[in-house]
């Protein structure tokens, strides 16, 4: 062990000292700032500065509405097309019903309804009656589905806003889980996930009045829409293009007043020239969640798949709809259902309190590791100075959060880093005893222990890696500092520990090993 090439000893070396070089970010966290993006200090996660926590409900029930609105219009259209007798057709909460009297009739609609999709379940009840709904593979999908698609679209809503290291995961069936470190004032943030953002265009029905809508006097293929301006449209049921197609939405100044700009995709565009082009001289209203913002004249065919949304906005509200717009509509309105805010001050008490007791953990493991083995509980002292700083550098270096948990981790690595020297030390004791020379004990000592370190530390990286896969939030920071601890203790109290032994093996010759 004592003959360690030069180049194993500089590349160790490197190792150490990038891990100093990116840990110094942490020593002087008032300069970040002015620091590039690659080297910052650790991000603190809420406890620790401060800031907003939400959880937000997923309103599963109002999207199931909108599918079965869809399916009672595909049943409809499919009854017609085939010249099938039916009565009251109507969408529930959960599912659509219709009933049949003629038995071959309500037979044949019901195996047309099983071949529109196949995640439909046809069941007939008495008097005639069929009702379709979902079955429970596919509604169980669904709602997954809906929940997974509202977590990317509010991770892309706070991403816009420059939130830094936001925590944005699921909670139980329906619910997300909002952590905005730094963010002391919510309620900008509980605007924007508060809005859909569905955004649809529909012709306006000018064959038809709002009083003739609220007449009931409508065809079935028009509905009556409120205006923002306090006025009702009768549009059209079904939108010529959605805000699925939008590639990018940006606000920007027409005649000097704010207007967002928006462009469709390939097909989007098309789909948006085809309808100009055809209805010069009708109105296109625009829809956004269920409320039509404004309705101008189709006054030419708008053939480049991009164009105006005006209205009576302002800079940053123009802003605002142009970021909703980009980051996409959510499936599913949210409710905030609670809300809670952790002060700076608190988190800077969490900071001290974790870093008196870091302090309070190293200076009786450093006591112990030096009264136990002397000059060798020294060179130990080094190694676990080191661990800490190759610590810290990479976790500046992922980019990870450090929340409190994520503290007790490093506290419980400061204790485990000496147990591989335990071990080295113990085995070298027992060499010399047998009367071997230092030279041989010494080598003996961190070859025989080797495996032993390996099979104990793997034990607990296994425990690690489960936390991280199973647990959530702070659980998880906990298992990645104490990961991250296991592997750089395994690196320091073996390699650096080995080279700063091996050093002063050469360099000193002595006749005995100092831990006896």
């Amino acid at each position: 062990m004592y003959k360690l090439s030069q180049t194993r000893i500089m590349i160790i070396i490197g190792i150490c000292l990038l891990g100093i070089f990116f840990s110094i970010p942490n020593l002087m966290p008032e300069k970040a700032a002015s620091f590039p993006s690659w080297w910052q200090p650790v991000n603190l996660g809420l406890d620790l500065q401060g800031g907003s926590n939400l959880l937000l409900e997923v309103k599963i029930d109002d999207v199931l509405k909108e599918k079965m609105d869809s399916i009672e219009d595909g049943i409809r259209q499919t009854l017609r097309e085939n010249k099938i007798r039916y009565q009251s057709l109507k969408a529930a909460p959960t599912n659509v019903q219709v009933k049949i009297e003629n038995l071959n009739a309500r037979n044949k609609a019901a195996s047309l309804f099983r071949k529109l999709d196949k995640d439909y379940d046809v069941k007939e009840e008495a008097d005639g009656l069929l009702v379709i709904s979902y079955n429970e593979m596919a509604l169980n999908e669904l709602k997954s589905k809906i929940v997974d698609q509202s977590i990317e679209i509010v991770r892309r809503r706070i991403d816009e806003l420059g939130t830094k290291e936001p925590v944005i995961q699921r909670q139980g069936s329906d619910r997300i889980v909002v952590q905005l470190p730094g963010l002391q004032n919510p309620e900008y943030v509980k605007t924007l996930l508060g809005k859909t953002a569905k955004l649809s265009f529909h012709l306006v029905d000018s064959r038809s009045s709002a009083l003739d809508a609220r007449r009931g006097m409508i065809s079935n293929s028009s509905k009556l829409v409120k205006g923002s301006e306090g006025e009702n449209y009768v549009l059209g049921r079904k939108a010529i293009v959605t805000g699925e197609h939008l590639v990018d939405a940006q606000a920007s100044f027409q005649d000097q007043e704010p207007v967002v700009s928006f462009k469709f995709d390939t097909f989007g565009g098309k789909k948006f020239g085809e309808v100009t082009k055809n209805n010069i001289g009708e109105r296109l209203a625009i829809v956004l969640d269920n409320e039509v913002i404004s309705a101008p004249t189709i006054q030419s065919a708008i053939l480049g798949g991009s164009g105006i949304i005006s209205g009576s906005f302002t800079a940053k509200s123009a802003n605002d709809l142009a970021l909703l717009l980009r980051s996409g509509a959510l499936p599913a309105p949210l409710e905030v259902l609670e809300e809670r805010t952790v002060g700076a001050g608190l988190g800077a008490d969490s900071i001290r309190a974790g870093a008196v007791a870091c302090v309070i953990g190293l200076i009786a493991v450093v006591a112990f590791i030096i009264a136990a083995y002397g000059l060798f509980g020294i060179f130990t002292t080094v190694a676990v100075f080191t661990n800490l700083f190759l610590m810290l550098g990479i976790l500046s270096f992922i980019g990870a959060t450090l929340t409190l948990p994520g503290i007790a981790g490093i506290i419980l690595t400061i204790g485990m880093a000496v147990d591989a020297n335990v071990l080295i030390f113990e085995r070298m004791r027992e060499e010399v005893k047998a009367g071997r020379s230092p030279r041989d004990a010494a080598d003996a000592g961190f070859t025989e222990a080797w495996t032993t370190i390996v099979d104990s530390n793997l034990t607990t990286l296994v425990a690690a890696i489960v936390l991280f896969w199973f647990g959530t939030g702070p659980v998880r920071g906990f298992a990645v500092t104490l990961a991250i601890g296991i592997a750089t203790s395994m690196f320091t109290s073996v390699t650096v520990t080995r080279v700063i032994i091996a050093t002063w093996l050469n360099k000193a010759k002595p006749t005995k090993l100092p831990i006896m």
